[in-house]
């Protein structure tokens, strides 16, 4: 059985990411706008893909002058740079609902392989009968690789955003008709 298309319900769905601050507190934010789509084998979840792309420029932190910041040249270069893109390259599955996603995420036109600790929550039919899948991914990058070097020190030491980011992303897919 061919891997079957399933649409990211962006609606029901969310990528999120957290950083420190200050050595010492944690900024959270999500990106606002972005698409994908899953090729899901159920029955050999080994099989499957998924490919996303998120608009750089829908960061969002809950503050706007923050905001503004990361999408200018000291952080994601909007401009320049307006597309986030993840493309997995391999599933490996650990047991009955644990996989380990394996990809390229480019930012800033700086490709990396990352490896995503993935929960498959099952599958159910919604109320207007379509099937709907979950997963929670969870990941970790490290800024510098991917050219997000801008920093500042702070007088008491460290400085002021971590090169630790935290990604989590929640996802709920619907089943493409046949």
């Amino acid at each position: 059985m061919e891997p079957q298309l399933w649409n990211i319900d962006t609606t029901h769905s969310a990528i999120n990411f957290s950083v420190k601050h200050m050595v010492f507190a944690k900024v959270r934010g999500r990106f606002a706008q972005w698409s994908g789509a899953l090729r899901l084998d159920t029955s050999d979840m080994t099989r499957s893909s998924v490919e996303v792309d998120i608009d750089a420029a829908s960061i969002d932190t809950g503050v706007a002058d923050r905001d503004n910041h990361l999408r200018s040249g000291d952080f994601f270069d909007t401009e320049r740079f307006p597309k986030l893109r993840f493309k997995s390259l391999g599933v490996e599955k650990s047991d009955d609902t644990h996989l380990k996603l394996r990809g390229q995420l480019t930012i800033r036109d700086v490709t990396r392989e990352v490896v995503l600790d993935v929960e498959y929550g099952g599958q159910a039919k919604d109320p207007w009968g379509n099937t709907r899948a979950a997963f929670t991914a969870k990941t970790a990058i490290q800024r510098p690789d991917f050219g997000l070097t801008w920093n500042q020190v702070l007088e008491a030491g460290g400085v002021l955003v971590g090169e630790r980011i935290d990604i989590e992303v929640e996802i709920q897919a619907v089943k493409a008709a046949a």
